[in-house]
């Protein structure tokens, strides 16, 4: 997989699901990173997305030194403002939130970011980001000062990544945020996934198997597991092998 100019490369395989493990720089340690990295090694990980809503600590090119020292995982920034960019990684989902109204977190930061990203070698993912109201308020909404889309209207869902896509972005990415008391619904997942032809990432509230299955066969391309991991990374080996199965019922190599 190329990360090797600004294009907007595809970095899915088609017609395959993918596994990302989302790492909080302000949650780990050089320990529990390195143990992360060996469990990847024995359980498939198709990315490392790394960031946060709100990192308060100094760790996170550390973290992204380790992954690039000890990994051959693809390391890509989630950053939530400017002052996240770390040119050690190997690309940035540059994200847009289309389900706010705050201009900041629409184009404000890309307009601080750009020159820093056209100057640099990553690879740019530019995503519509869409937070999904998950059960309560989550440090994203907060951070953002956005309301989440309803958990219940699935159509204002599919309308938002329908403008999203019509807008020029690749990725659409439905997140219920960190802390997500639930994951986001089948239902909203499978009405985005018909009304847009462009990859959906599905992120927050995903504990189990059986909801990384509903979000699979609802139709995203791409699932993030993040702070069950951390608080259980025996939790990774379930997911993989979950994900492993799916691509084999698809007959595609992982």
């Amino acid at each position: 997989m190329p990360f090797n100019n600004h294009s907007p490369k595809q970095p899915f395989n088609p017609g395959r699901k993918h596994l990302a493990v989302l790492l909080d720089p302000d949650n780990l340690t050089e320990a529990s990173c390195l143990h992360l990295i060996a469990l990847s090694e024995t359980h498939a990980v198709d990315f490392f997305f790394v960031g946060g809503s709100l990192i308060t600590s100094q760790n996170q090119a550390d973290i992204i030194a380790l992954l690039k020292k000890h990994s051959h995982v693809p390391v890509i920034l989630f950053p939530s403002s400017s002052q996240h960019i770390d040119t050690q990684a190997d690309g940035i989902l540059l994200l847009s939130l289309i389900s706010g109204r705050n201009p900041e977190f629409l184009i404000g930061h890309h307009v601080i970011s750009a020159p820093i990203l056209k100057a640099s070698r990553l690879q740019v993912y530019p995503t519509g980001y869409m937070l999904i109201d998950t059960g309560r308020q989550t440090t994203a909404s907060y951070m953002s000062g956005t309301t989440p889309l309803p958990y219940d209207k699935p159509a204002i869902a599919a309308c938002t990544a329908m403008a999203g896509e019509l807008l020029g972005l690749r990725y659409i990415y439905m997140d219920g945020g960190s802390g997500a008391m639930k994951p986001v619904s089948a239902e909203m997942i499978a009405a985005v996934r018909e009304a847009v032809e462009l990859p959906i990432i599905v992120g927050g509230g995903i504990d189990t198997a059986e909801k990384a299955s509903a979000a699979l066969d609802a139709g995203a391309d791409l699932i993030v597991v993040g702070n069950h991991i951390e608080k259980n990374p025996g939790f990774l080996a379930e997911v993989s092998s979950l994900v492993a199965s799916y691509n084999v019922a698809l007959d595609v190599h992982r």
